[in-house]
Protein backbone atom coordinates (compact mmCIF):
# COMPACT_ATOMS: atom_id res chain seq x y z
CA UNK A 1 0.00 0.00 0.00
CA UNK A 2 1.50 3.14 -1.21
CA UNK A 3 1.17 6.24 1.36
CA UNK A 4 2.21 10.28 1.47
CA UNK A 5 5.62 10.91 3.60
CA UNK A 6 2.96 12.44 5.69
CA UNK A 7 1.13 9.06 6.47
CA UNK A 8 4.64 7.68 7.02
CA UNK A 9 5.21 10.53 9.80
CA UNK A 10 1.66 9.89 11.40
CA UNK A 11 2.51 6.08 11.94
CA UNK A 12 5.79 6.66 13.10
CA UNK A 13 4.69 9.84 15.33
CA UNK A 14 1.67 7.38 16.69
CA UNK A 15 3.61 4.72 17.74
CA UNK A 16 6.02 6.36 19.73
CA UNK A 17 3.16 8.49 20.94
CA UNK A 18 1.35 5.15 22.48
CA UNK A 19 4.85 3.75 23.99
CA UNK A 20 5.99 6.50 25.08
CA UNK A 21 2.84 6.93 27.04
CA UNK A 22 2.76 3.27 28.40
CA UNK A 23 6.69 3.50 29.17
CA UNK A 24 6.34 7.00 31.19
CA UNK A 25 3.25 5.48 32.91
CA UNK A 26 5.94 2.62 34.49
CA UNK A 27 8.32 4.98 35.35
CA UNK A 28 6.70 7.74 37.03
CA UNK A 29 6.25 5.12 39.60
CA UNK A 30 9.08 3.05 40.07
CA UNK A 31 8.24 1.66 43.12
CA UNK A 32 5.12 -0.30 41.99
CA UNK A 33 4.03 -2.99 43.73
CA UNK A 34 3.03 -6.00 42.13
CA UNK A 35 -1.05 -5.80 42.82
CA UNK A 36 0.05 -1.78 41.45
CA UNK A 37 1.43 -3.53 38.22
CA UNK A 38 -0.62 -6.08 37.53
CA UNK A 39 -4.03 -4.89 38.17
CA UNK A 40 -3.46 -1.02 38.43
CA UNK A 41 -3.83 -0.96 41.91
CA UNK A 42 -7.58 -1.89 41.29
CA UNK A 43 -8.46 1.79 40.57
CA UNK A 44 -9.76 1.22 37.44
CA UNK A 45 -13.61 3.80 37.30
CA UNK A 46 -15.54 2.01 34.64
CA UNK A 47 -15.27 3.92 31.51
CA UNK A 48 -11.72 3.34 31.41
CA UNK A 49 -12.44 -0.48 32.15
CA UNK A 50 -15.16 -0.37 29.24
CA UNK A 51 -12.73 0.98 26.77
CA UNK A 52 -9.90 -1.44 28.00
CA UNK A 53 -12.16 -4.78 27.12
CA UNK A 54 -13.25 -3.05 23.83
CA UNK A 55 -9.50 -2.50 22.48
CA UNK A 56 -7.89 -5.66 24.09
CA UNK A 57 -10.46 -7.23 21.85
CA UNK A 58 -10.51 -5.79 18.86
CA UNK A 59 -7.02 -6.40 16.95
CA UNK A 60 -5.56 -6.08 13.57
CA UNK A 61 -7.04 -9.63 13.23
CA UNK A 62 -10.68 -8.19 14.16
CA UNK A 63 -10.35 -5.07 11.47
CA UNK A 64 -8.87 -6.90 8.25
CA UNK A 65 -11.07 -10.04 8.80
CA UNK A 66 -14.17 -8.24 9.65
CA UNK A 67 -14.08 -6.28 6.61
CA UNK A 68 -12.76 -9.60 4.35
CA UNK A 69 -15.60 -11.33 6.22
CA UNK A 70 -18.08 -8.48 5.11
CA UNK A 71 -16.79 -8.54 1.93
CA UNK A 72 -17.36 -12.30 1.03
CA UNK A 73 -20.27 -13.26 3.42
CA UNK A 74 -21.86 -10.13 4.33
CA UNK A 75 -23.22 -9.23 8.34
CA UNK A 76 -23.44 -12.66 9.49
CA UNK A 77 -20.26 -12.59 11.11
CA UNK A 78 -21.32 -9.69 13.14
CA UNK A 79 -22.93 -12.25 15.22
CA UNK A 80 -19.80 -12.26 17.00
CA UNK A 81 -20.08 -9.02 17.79
CA UNK A 82 -23.13 -8.37 18.90
CA UNK A 83 -23.53 -11.60 21.17
CA UNK A 84 -20.35 -10.36 23.05
CA UNK A 85 -22.65 -7.31 24.25
CA UNK A 86 -24.68 -10.28 25.96
CA UNK A 87 -21.97 -11.99 27.41
CA UNK A 88 -20.53 -9.31 28.74
CA UNK A 89 -23.55 -8.46 30.48
CA UNK A 90 -23.29 -11.78 32.05
CA UNK A 91 -19.70 -10.63 32.87
CA UNK A 92 -21.02 -7.54 34.39
CA UNK A 93 -24.11 -8.82 36.28
CA UNK A 94 -23.08 -12.13 37.39
CA UNK A 95 -19.37 -12.94 37.34
CA UNK A 96 -17.83 -9.81 38.34
CA UNK A 97 -19.56 -9.14 41.71
CA UNK A 98 -17.93 -12.90 43.12
CA UNK A 99 -14.80 -11.96 41.26
CA UNK A 100 -14.18 -8.09 42.85
CA UNK A 101 -16.21 -9.05 46.15
CA UNK A 102 -13.09 -12.32 46.74
CA UNK A 103 -10.27 -10.02 45.71
CA UNK A 104 -8.63 -12.39 43.58
CA UNK A 105 -5.58 -11.37 41.11
CA UNK A 106 -6.63 -14.11 38.67
CA UNK A 107 -9.49 -16.40 37.21
CA UNK A 108 -7.82 -19.73 38.50
CA UNK A 109 -7.50 -18.32 41.99
CA UNK A 110 -11.50 -18.12 41.96
CA UNK A 111 -11.52 -21.55 40.61
CA UNK A 112 -9.23 -22.17 43.66
CA UNK A 113 -11.61 -20.93 45.91
CA UNK A 114 -14.52 -22.70 44.33
CA UNK A 115 -13.02 -26.08 44.12
CA UNK A 116 -9.26 -26.78 45.33
CA UNK A 117 -5.25 -25.39 44.47
CA UNK A 118 -5.28 -28.02 41.98
CA UNK A 119 -7.77 -26.59 39.71
CA UNK A 120 -5.91 -23.12 40.41
CA UNK A 121 -3.02 -24.90 39.16
CA UNK A 122 -4.40 -26.74 35.86
CA UNK A 123 -6.59 -23.22 34.60
CA UNK A 124 -3.26 -21.29 34.98
CA UNK A 125 -1.39 -23.60 32.53
CA UNK A 126 -4.51 -23.73 29.76
CA UNK A 127 -4.74 -19.84 30.06
CA UNK A 128 -0.87 -19.92 29.74
CA UNK A 129 -1.03 -21.85 26.64
CA UNK A 130 -4.19 -19.54 25.58
CA UNK A 131 -2.11 -16.46 25.97
CA UNK A 132 0.78 -18.09 23.86
CA UNK A 133 -0.49 -19.26 21.37
CA UNK A 134 -3.78 -17.74 20.69
CA UNK A 135 -3.69 -14.04 21.69
CA UNK A 136 0.24 -13.47 21.13
CA UNK A 137 1.00 -15.39 18.77
CA UNK A 138 -1.61 -15.19 16.00
CA UNK A 139 -1.64 -11.60 16.53
CA UNK A 140 1.89 -11.68 16.09
CA UNK A 141 1.41 -13.37 12.75
CA UNK A 142 -1.28 -11.01 11.89
CA UNK A 143 0.59 -8.39 12.70
CA UNK A 144 3.67 -9.36 10.10
CA UNK A 145 1.07 -9.98 7.38
CA UNK A 146 -0.03 -6.30 7.75
CA UNK A 147 3.37 -5.27 7.39
CA UNK A 148 4.35 -7.23 4.71
CA UNK A 149 1.12 -6.46 2.49
CA UNK A 150 0.78 -2.92 3.58
CA UNK A 151 4.44 -1.50 4.15
CA UNK A 152 6.56 -4.33 1.81
CA UNK A 153 8.32 -5.73 4.91
CA UNK A 154 9.32 -9.30 5.52
CA UNK A 155 6.96 -10.86 8.05
CA UNK A 156 9.03 -12.41 10.42
CA UNK A 157 10.97 -8.85 10.96
CA UNK A 158 7.87 -7.48 11.05
CA UNK A 159 6.87 -9.86 13.99
CA UNK A 160 10.19 -9.26 15.76
CA UNK A 161 9.94 -5.39 15.57
CA UNK A 162 6.17 -5.66 16.92
CA UNK A 163 7.27 -8.23 19.81
CA UNK A 164 9.90 -5.39 20.93
CA UNK A 165 7.86 -2.34 20.50
CA UNK A 166 5.11 -4.29 22.56
CA UNK A 167 7.36 -5.87 25.28
CA UNK A 168 8.73 -2.44 26.14
CA UNK A 169 5.66 -0.64 27.72
CA UNK A 170 3.96 -3.94 28.57
CA UNK A 171 7.42 -5.14 30.78
CA UNK A 172 7.90 -1.45 32.29
CA UNK A 173 4.33 -0.11 32.51
CA UNK A 174 2.06 -3.33 33.55
CA UNK A 175 -1.53 -2.95 33.66
CA UNK A 176 -2.00 0.63 34.47
CA UNK A 177 0.14 1.55 31.17
CA UNK A 178 -2.06 -1.04 29.31
CA UNK A 179 -5.09 0.01 30.30
CA UNK A 180 -3.94 3.36 29.45
CA UNK A 181 -2.46 3.01 25.78
CA UNK A 182 -5.21 0.72 25.02
CA UNK A 183 -8.22 3.64 25.92
CA UNK A 184 -6.85 5.72 23.43
CA UNK A 185 -6.63 3.06 20.97
CA UNK A 186 -10.30 2.73 21.37
CA UNK A 187 -10.62 6.17 20.38
CA UNK A 188 -8.81 6.69 17.64
CA UNK A 189 -10.36 2.80 16.10
CA UNK A 190 -13.49 3.83 16.53
CA UNK A 191 -13.09 7.54 15.14
CA UNK A 192 -10.97 6.47 12.06
CA UNK A 193 -13.20 3.41 11.23
CA UNK A 194 -16.22 5.59 11.30
CA UNK A 195 -14.82 8.60 9.16
CA UNK A 196 -13.98 5.52 6.51
CA UNK A 197 -17.31 3.83 6.68
CA UNK A 198 -19.10 7.56 5.85
CA UNK A 199 -16.67 8.26 3.04
CA UNK A 200 -17.27 4.66 1.69
CA UNK A 201 -21.19 5.34 1.61
CA UNK A 202 -20.88 8.85 0.16
CA UNK A 203 -18.77 7.09 -2.91
CA UNK A 204 -21.53 4.32 -3.24
CA UNK A 205 -23.66 7.19 -5.59
CA UNK A 206 -21.12 7.03 -8.18
CA UNK A 207 -22.14 3.07 -8.58
CA UNK A 208 -25.40 3.79 -8.79
CA UNK A 209 -26.77 3.15 -5.25
CA UNK A 210 -28.25 6.01 -3.56
CA UNK A 211 -30.87 4.01 -1.15
CA UNK A 212 -31.35 1.09 0.70
CA UNK A 213 -33.44 -0.79 -1.73
CA UNK A 214 -30.60 -0.31 -4.60
CA UNK A 215 -28.26 -1.57 -1.78
CA UNK A 216 -29.75 -5.00 -1.35
CA UNK A 217 -29.90 -5.04 -5.28
CA UNK A 218 -26.25 -4.13 -5.31
CA UNK A 219 -25.19 -7.13 -2.89
CA UNK A 220 -25.04 -11.02 -2.71
CA UNK A 221 -28.22 -12.27 -1.17
CA UNK A 222 -28.37 -12.54 2.22
CA UNK A 223 -25.25 -10.28 2.52
CA UNK A 224 -27.38 -7.39 4.52
CA UNK A 225 -28.68 -10.02 6.77
CA UNK A 226 -27.65 -10.66 10.49
CA UNK A 227 -29.89 -14.04 10.74
CA UNK A 228 -28.84 -17.12 8.09
CA UNK A 229 -31.56 -19.93 7.79
CA UNK A 230 -30.19 -22.05 5.06
CA UNK A 231 -27.68 -25.05 5.95
CA UNK A 232 -25.31 -23.65 2.93
CA UNK A 233 -24.46 -20.51 5.16
CA UNK A 234 -20.63 -20.00 6.49
CA UNK A 235 -22.50 -19.55 9.52
CA UNK A 236 -25.69 -21.06 10.21
CA UNK A 237 -27.69 -19.28 13.26
CA UNK A 238 -28.29 -22.87 14.82
CA UNK A 239 -24.36 -23.74 14.75
CA UNK A 240 -23.95 -20.13 15.84
CA UNK A 241 -26.25 -20.06 19.01
CA UNK A 242 -25.33 -23.12 20.05
CA UNK A 243 -21.40 -22.60 19.88
CA UNK A 244 -21.11 -18.75 21.09
CA UNK A 245 -22.15 -19.21 24.67
CA UNK A 246 -19.59 -22.11 24.81
CA UNK A 247 -16.59 -19.90 23.15
CA UNK A 248 -17.68 -16.48 24.84
CA UNK A 249 -18.31 -17.43 28.46
CA UNK A 250 -14.14 -18.56 28.41
CA UNK A 251 -13.27 -15.92 26.30
CA UNK A 252 -15.30 -13.23 28.01
CA UNK A 253 -15.84 -14.41 31.36
CA UNK A 254 -12.66 -16.79 32.06
CA UNK A 255 -10.30 -15.35 30.25
CA UNK A 256 -7.27 -13.73 32.34
CA UNK A 257 -6.58 -11.84 29.06
CA UNK A 258 -10.18 -9.75 29.25
CA UNK A 259 -11.62 -10.52 32.92
CA UNK A 260 -8.27 -8.40 34.24
CA UNK A 261 -9.29 -5.72 33.78
CA UNK A 262 -12.69 -6.17 36.08
CA UNK A 263 -10.23 -7.22 38.25
CA UNK A 264 -8.42 -3.95 38.59
CA UNK A 265 -11.75 -1.94 39.05
CA UNK A 266 -11.84 0.55 41.77
CA UNK A 267 -15.50 -0.59 42.76
CA UNK A 268 -18.20 -2.87 42.42
CA UNK A 269 -20.02 -0.45 40.32
CA UNK A 270 -17.37 0.03 37.97
CA UNK A 271 -16.38 -3.67 37.53
CA UNK A 272 -20.13 -4.10 37.21
CA UNK A 273 -21.02 -0.70 34.93
CA UNK A 274 -17.20 -1.24 32.68
CA UNK A 275 -18.29 -4.27 31.08
CA UNK A 276 -21.89 -3.26 30.38
CA UNK A 277 -20.34 -0.23 28.58
CA UNK A 278 -18.32 -2.04 26.51
CA UNK A 279 -21.04 -4.39 25.68
CA UNK A 280 -22.60 -0.79 23.75
CA UNK A 281 -19.26 -0.10 22.02
CA UNK A 282 -19.24 -3.86 20.63
CA UNK A 283 -22.21 -3.08 18.88
CA UNK A 284 -20.34 -0.75 16.60
CA UNK A 285 -18.24 -2.68 14.78
CA UNK A 286 -20.64 -4.51 12.82
CA UNK A 287 -21.07 -0.88 11.50
CA UNK A 288 -17.89 0.61 11.06
CA UNK A 289 -15.73 -2.76 10.29
CA UNK A 290 -18.06 -5.20 8.81
CA UNK A 291 -20.56 -3.10 6.85
CA UNK A 292 -17.26 -1.53 5.25
CA UNK A 293 -16.43 -4.99 3.52
CA UNK A 294 -19.84 -4.78 2.08
CA UNK A 295 -19.22 -1.20 0.70
CA UNK A 296 -16.00 -2.26 -0.79
CA UNK A 297 -17.95 -5.21 -2.38
CA UNK A 298 -20.45 -2.70 -4.03
CA UNK A 299 -17.38 -0.47 -4.81
CA UNK A 300 -14.23 -1.86 -5.91
CA UNK A 301 -15.11 -5.88 -6.87
CA UNK A 302 -13.75 -6.03 -9.40
CA UNK A 303 -10.54 -5.37 -8.12
CA UNK A 304 -10.44 -7.46 -5.08
CA UNK A 305 -9.40 -10.85 -5.69
CA UNK A 306 -8.66 -12.00 -1.77
CA UNK A 307 -11.79 -10.94 0.65
CA UNK A 308 -8.45 -9.70 2.98
CA UNK A 309 -7.67 -6.79 0.64
CA UNK A 310 -10.94 -5.08 1.43
CA UNK A 311 -9.77 -3.02 4.37
CA UNK A 312 -6.34 -2.45 2.62
CA UNK A 313 -8.52 -0.59 -0.93
CA UNK A 314 -10.32 1.00 1.72
CA UNK A 315 -7.71 2.59 3.04
CA UNK A 316 -6.35 3.59 0.21
CA UNK A 317 -9.02 4.77 -2.19
CA UNK A 318 -11.43 6.43 0.42
CA UNK A 319 -9.25 7.93 3.16
CA UNK A 320 -7.53 11.08 2.33
CA UNK A 321 -3.87 11.51 3.15
CA UNK A 322 -3.15 11.88 6.88
CA UNK A 323 -6.39 9.58 7.73
CA UNK A 324 -4.26 6.89 5.68
CA UNK A 325 -1.57 7.34 8.17
CA UNK A 326 -3.70 7.49 11.14
CA UNK A 327 -5.77 4.30 9.89
CA UNK A 328 -2.72 2.53 9.60
CA UNK A 329 -1.63 3.25 12.83
CA UNK A 330 -5.00 2.42 14.44
CA UNK A 331 -4.03 -1.34 12.78
CA UNK A 332 -1.05 -1.19 14.28
CA UNK A 333 -2.12 0.10 17.53
CA UNK A 334 -4.75 -2.33 17.94
CA UNK A 335 -2.62 -5.61 17.33
CA UNK A 336 -0.52 -3.93 20.20
CA UNK A 337 -2.81 -3.78 23.03
CA UNK A 338 -4.01 -7.50 22.32
CA UNK A 339 -0.67 -8.61 22.19
CA UNK A 340 0.50 -5.88 25.82
CA UNK A 341 -3.43 -7.50 27.23
CA UNK A 342 -1.99 -10.88 26.25
CA UNK A 343 1.58 -10.31 28.28
CA UNK A 344 0.09 -8.75 31.05
CA UNK A 345 -1.90 -11.20 32.27
CA UNK A 346 0.46 -14.28 31.75
CA UNK A 347 3.21 -12.62 33.67
CA UNK A 348 0.02 -11.91 36.20
CA UNK A 349 -0.92 -15.70 36.83
CA UNK A 350 2.70 -17.34 36.30
CA UNK A 351 3.40 -14.93 39.38
CA UNK A 352 0.20 -15.23 41.66
CA UNK A 353 -1.42 -18.57 40.64
CA UNK A 354 2.02 -20.56 40.22
CA UNK A 355 4.71 -18.62 42.49
CA UNK A 356 3.19 -17.34 45.36
CA UNK A 357 0.66 -20.26 45.46
CA UNK A 358 3.48 -22.63 45.63
CA UNK A 359 5.44 -19.79 48.00
CA UNK A 360 3.34 -17.67 49.76
CA UNK A 361 6.27 -15.95 51.78
CA UNK A 362 7.94 -14.90 47.92
CA UNK A 363 8.48 -11.40 48.18
CA UNK A 364 6.45 -8.33 46.80
CA UNK A 365 9.01 -7.35 44.59
CA UNK A 366 10.16 -11.00 43.78
CA UNK A 367 6.83 -11.75 42.31
CA UNK A 368 7.46 -8.46 40.26
CA UNK A 369 10.46 -9.48 38.77
CA UNK A 370 8.94 -13.07 37.87
CA UNK A 371 6.56 -11.04 36.53
CA UNK A 372 8.19 -9.17 33.98
CA UNK A 373 11.01 -12.35 33.48
CA UNK A 374 7.65 -14.44 32.28
CA UNK A 375 6.67 -11.80 29.64
CA UNK A 376 10.03 -11.72 28.48
CA UNK A 377 10.07 -15.57 28.47
CA UNK A 378 6.26 -15.46 26.56
CA UNK A 379 7.17 -13.23 23.62
CA UNK A 380 10.49 -15.41 22.88
CA UNK A 381 8.04 -18.86 22.57
CA UNK A 382 5.45 -16.53 20.82
CA UNK A 383 7.85 -15.45 18.12
CA UNK A 384 8.66 -18.62 17.58
CA UNK A 385 5.61 -20.19 17.43
CA UNK A 386 3.55 -17.39 15.25
CA UNK A 387 5.42 -18.79 11.73
CA UNK A 388 3.41 -22.24 12.32
CA UNK A 389 -0.04 -19.84 12.09
CA UNK A 390 0.50 -20.23 8.32
CA UNK A 391 -0.29 -23.66 8.31
CA UNK A 392 -3.31 -22.96 9.27
CA UNK A 393 -6.33 -22.20 6.22
CA UNK A 394 -6.44 -19.00 7.39
CA UNK A 395 -5.86 -16.78 10.35
CA UNK A 396 -9.42 -16.98 11.26
CA UNK A 397 -9.61 -20.54 11.25
CA UNK A 398 -6.54 -20.67 13.10
CA UNK A 399 -8.67 -18.77 16.19
CA UNK A 400 -11.54 -20.56 15.82
CA UNK A 401 -9.34 -24.03 15.86
CA UNK A 402 -7.57 -23.21 19.17
CA UNK A 403 -10.94 -21.41 20.88
CA UNK A 404 -13.07 -24.17 19.92
CA UNK A 405 -11.55 -26.79 21.83
CA UNK A 406 -9.88 -25.28 24.66
CA UNK A 407 -12.87 -23.32 25.16
CA UNK A 408 -15.46 -26.04 26.43
CA UNK A 409 -13.93 -27.94 29.88
CA UNK A 410 -13.36 -23.96 31.04
CA UNK A 411 -16.70 -22.72 30.52
CA UNK A 412 -18.30 -26.16 32.16
CA UNK A 413 -16.55 -25.37 34.90
CA UNK A 414 -16.91 -21.98 35.44
CA UNK A 415 -20.78 -21.75 34.48
CA UNK A 416 -21.88 -25.17 36.72
CA UNK A 417 -19.46 -24.15 39.37
CA UNK A 418 -21.24 -20.27 39.83
CA UNK A 419 -24.85 -21.89 38.78
CA UNK A 420 -24.80 -25.30 40.87
CA UNK A 421 -24.09 -26.79 43.96
CA UNK A 422 -23.49 -29.78 42.76
CA UNK A 423 -20.44 -29.77 41.60
CA UNK A 424 -17.34 -31.07 43.54
CA UNK A 425 -14.01 -29.65 43.88
CA UNK A 426 -12.42 -32.78 42.08
CA UNK A 427 -15.22 -32.65 39.78
CA UNK A 428 -13.67 -29.18 38.60
CA UNK A 429 -10.41 -30.02 38.27
CA UNK A 430 -10.79 -33.72 36.73
CA UNK A 431 -12.83 -32.03 34.11
CA UNK A 432 -10.59 -29.34 33.08
CA UNK A 433 -7.49 -31.94 33.03
CA UNK A 434 -10.19 -34.21 30.67
CA UNK A 435 -11.28 -31.21 28.84
CA UNK A 436 -7.17 -30.42 28.07
CA UNK A 437 -6.74 -33.97 27.00
CA UNK A 438 -9.73 -33.98 24.66
CA UNK A 439 -8.71 -30.65 23.25
CA UNK A 440 -5.50 -32.28 22.40
CA UNK A 441 -6.73 -34.72 20.45
CA UNK A 442 -9.20 -32.83 18.45
CA UNK A 443 -6.90 -30.36 17.52
CA UNK A 444 -4.54 -32.93 16.32
CA UNK A 445 -7.68 -33.95 14.51
CA UNK A 446 -8.00 -31.02 12.92
CA UNK A 447 -4.33 -29.87 12.12
CA UNK A 448 -3.08 -30.91 8.86
CA UNK A 449 0.59 -30.94 9.70
CA UNK A 450 -0.40 -33.26 12.31
CA UNK A 451 -3.20 -35.74 10.91
CA UNK A 452 -2.66 -35.12 7.25
CA UNK A 453 -5.94 -33.87 6.89
CA UNK A 454 -8.58 -31.93 8.39
CA UNK A 455 -10.34 -34.78 9.91
CA UNK A 456 -13.44 -32.66 11.86
CA UNK A 457 -13.94 -29.76 9.54
CA UNK A 458 -13.45 -31.39 6.19
CA UNK A 459 -13.96 -35.36 6.71
CA UNK A 460 -16.56 -34.96 9.14
CA UNK A 461 -18.32 -31.52 8.15
CA UNK A 462 -18.31 -30.67 11.56
CA UNK A 463 -19.18 -26.55 11.84
CA UNK A 464 -16.14 -25.09 14.55
CA UNK A 465 -19.21 -24.09 16.18
CA UNK A 466 -20.82 -27.16 16.63
CA UNK A 467 -17.09 -29.24 17.79
CA UNK A 468 -17.57 -26.63 20.65
CA UNK A 469 -20.53 -27.55 21.61
CA UNK A 470 -20.56 -30.93 20.89
CA UNK A 471 -17.20 -31.05 23.55
CA UNK A 472 -19.18 -28.83 26.34
CA UNK A 473 -21.79 -31.45 26.33
CA UNK A 474 -19.19 -34.19 26.70
CA UNK A 475 -17.74 -31.71 29.53
CA UNK A 476 -20.79 -31.56 31.51
CA UNK A 477 -21.91 -34.69 31.42
CA UNK A 478 -18.28 -35.41 32.77
CA UNK A 479 -18.49 -32.64 35.27
CA UNK A 480 -21.47 -34.47 36.99
CA UNK A 481 -20.64 -38.27 36.69
CA UNK A 482 -17.79 -37.26 38.45
CA UNK A 483 -19.73 -34.91 40.81
CA UNK A 484 -22.13 -37.70 41.86
CA UNK A 485 -19.09 -39.87 42.80
CA UNK A 486 -17.02 -37.61 44.89
CA UNK A 487 -17.02 -35.34 48.36
CA UNK A 488 -19.52 -32.31 48.23
CA UNK A 489 -17.82 -29.04 48.34
CA UNK A 490 -17.68 -27.05 51.37
CA UNK A 491 -21.26 -25.64 52.65
CA UNK A 492 -19.50 -22.20 53.43
CA UNK A 493 -17.88 -22.28 50.03
CA UNK A 494 -21.12 -22.80 48.26
CA UNK A 495 -22.97 -19.98 49.87
CA UNK A 496 -20.70 -17.26 49.07
CA UNK A 497 -19.28 -18.63 45.56
CA UNK A 498 -22.64 -19.75 44.14
CA UNK A 499 -26.21 -17.91 43.16
CA UNK A 500 -29.25 -18.72 45.46
CA UNK A 501 -31.04 -18.92 42.35
CA UNK A 502 -30.37 -18.87 38.62
CA UNK A 503 -32.21 -15.47 38.50
CA UNK A 504 -31.00 -14.07 42.07
CA UNK A 505 -28.26 -11.68 40.14
CA UNK A 506 -31.34 -10.03 38.25
CA UNK A 507 -34.34 -10.05 41.70
CA UNK A 508 -31.57 -9.27 44.91
CA UNK A 509 -31.50 -5.54 45.96
CA UNK A 510 -34.14 -2.70 44.93
CA UNK A 511 -33.10 -1.21 41.44
CA UNK A 512 -33.02 2.79 43.12
CA UNK A 513 -31.47 4.46 40.16
CA UNK A 514 -31.21 4.44 36.47
CA UNK A 515 -26.97 3.85 36.98
CA UNK A 516 -27.89 0.77 38.37
CA UNK A 517 -26.39 -1.49 36.65
CA UNK A 518 -29.40 -4.12 35.62
CA UNK A 519 -31.08 -0.93 34.23
CA UNK A 520 -27.93 -0.13 31.78
CA UNK A 521 -27.96 -4.21 31.14
CA UNK A 522 -31.79 -3.85 30.14
CA UNK A 523 -31.30 -0.76 27.90
CA UNK A 524 -28.44 -2.93 26.22
CA UNK A 525 -30.55 -5.73 25.49
CA UNK A 526 -33.38 -3.55 24.32
CA UNK A 527 -31.29 -2.35 21.94
CA UNK A 528 -30.14 -5.67 20.77
CA UNK A 529 -33.41 -6.97 19.90
CA UNK A 530 -34.17 -3.83 17.64
CA UNK A 531 -30.92 -3.90 15.64
CA UNK A 532 -31.33 -7.89 15.11
CA UNK A 533 -35.19 -6.71 14.34
CA UNK A 534 -33.83 -4.71 11.67
CA UNK A 535 -31.23 -6.77 10.20
CA UNK A 536 -32.99 -10.07 10.35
Amino acid sequence: MKLNLIDYIIIIAYILGVVGIGVFTGLKNKKKSSEGFFLAGRNLKWPMVGAALFAANISTIHMVGLAGQGFSDGMVWGNFEWSAALLLIVLGLIFAPFYFKTKISTLPEFLERRYNPQARSVLAFISLVTAIFLHIGVSLYAGGLVFENFFGIDRYMAITIIAVITFAYAFIGGLEAVVITEAIQSVILILGASIMTILAMTMLPEVGVTNWAELKAAVKPDQLSMVHTHSSSPLPWWAFWLGIPVLGLNYWCADQTIVQKVLGAKTLEDAQRGPIFAGFIKILPVFIMVVPGIFAYVLFKDDITVADQALPELILRVLPTGLKGLMSAALLAALMSTIASGLNSAGTMVSMDIVKRKYPDTKDKTLLNIGRITILCVIIVAIAWSPLIAKFPSIFEAINDLLAVLSPPISVVLLFGVFSRKGTPKAGLYTLIFGFVLAVVAFSLDFEMIAGQRYISDVWKIHFMMKAFYMFMICTVFYFAVSAFTPKADAEVLEKLTLKNPLSFITEGKVKSFSDPRVFAGVLVFFMIILYWIFR
